[in-house]
């Protein structure tokens, strides 16, 4: 198991402040990771009380973040930039209060060259609130 704080997980992705939706590493392994996100009314994707649906989207694609950056951090390289290309089979069941701390676990489905299709979930008290399945393109 990892634990790594957020000034740590903010070498391992491109992302910076206020775009930054992940602020822990819990566990990565060879087919998961595992991110961990305390939300807070200053977050750029909470609105009305509530962490909003592409708040969810890039807290998922930045665990997938999370996880390359990791992986070259260990052979001293740079962090890879990705871009979502598509999402498939987005199902919100719950959008989070404003101050809850979520956990978010991507599963590697497939790999490609410089193409990854995971599986997303994100993760309230142990309930799943939000999945997909992300294409991403590392540059």
């Amino acid at each position: 198991m990892i634990i790594a704080d957020k000034n740590y997980v903010l070498e391992l992705i491109p992302q910076k402040h206020p775009m930054v939706m992940v602020d822990g590493l819990i566990n990565n392994d060879k087919t998961t990771t595992i991110s961990k996100l305390s939300l807070s009314k200053d977050n750029i994707f909470c609105s009305n009380g509530y962490f909003q649906e592409i708040g969810l989207i890039e807290n998922i694609a930045q665990t997938a973040a999370l996880r390359a950056g990791y992986k070259v951090m260990e052979n001293e390289e740079k962090p890879a930039i990705g871009f979502i290309g598509a999402i498939k089979n987005m199902i919100i069941y719950k959008l989070p209060n404003d101050d809850d701390k979520l956990q978010t676990k991507i599963t590697i489905i497939n790999q490609l060259m410089k193409v990854i299709i995971i599986k997303g979930e994100v993760m309230l008290d142990n309930r799943l609130i939000a999945e997909c399945e992300m294409k991403i393109f590392l540059q």
